[in-house]
């Protein structure tokens, strides 16, 4: 096993420990973040129906049209900020985040900043 199917390994070990313990309602829906290599996408699930209330990524036209880079801090903070907006929207004010078995630094805490920024509450 190399390094990069350990690393995926563990990710998937953390993210199961992590979905035991949180679950997404319709007042409070679990706000899920993946980040690949070059774009970040972020999902507001509904446990309890199993549906998808919204989603983004970096490819979203509304979002890729106004940055440079697709994979940086930047373009998932502007993510997370559109994501919250959207939500406000929808008269959802809390969410359960959910990072996806990756540790809380860099694209996916600069998600999360940007969504409490516009006023989503975790």
């Amino acid at each position: 096993m190399n390094q990069t199917q350990k690393k995926q390994k563990n990710r998937i070990q953390r993210k199961k420990r992590i979905r035991g313990k949180i679950l997404g309602t319709s007042e409070r829906p679990r706000m899920s973040v993946y980040r690949s290599l070059n774009h970040c996408h972020v999902q507001l699930i509904d446990d309890s129906t199993g549906k998808t209330v919204i989603g983004m990524s970096t490819l979203s036209k509304e979002i890729k049209g106004s940055l440079e880079k697709t994979g940086n801090t930047d373009a998932a903070k502007q993510l997370g900020q559109v994501v919250a907006e959207k939500a406000l929207a929808m008269n959802i004010n809390q969410v359960v985040f959910d990072r996806n078995g990756f540790l809380y630094h860099g694209r996916i805490k600069a998600v999360a900043d940007g969504a409490r920024e516009k006023g989503l509450k975790f």
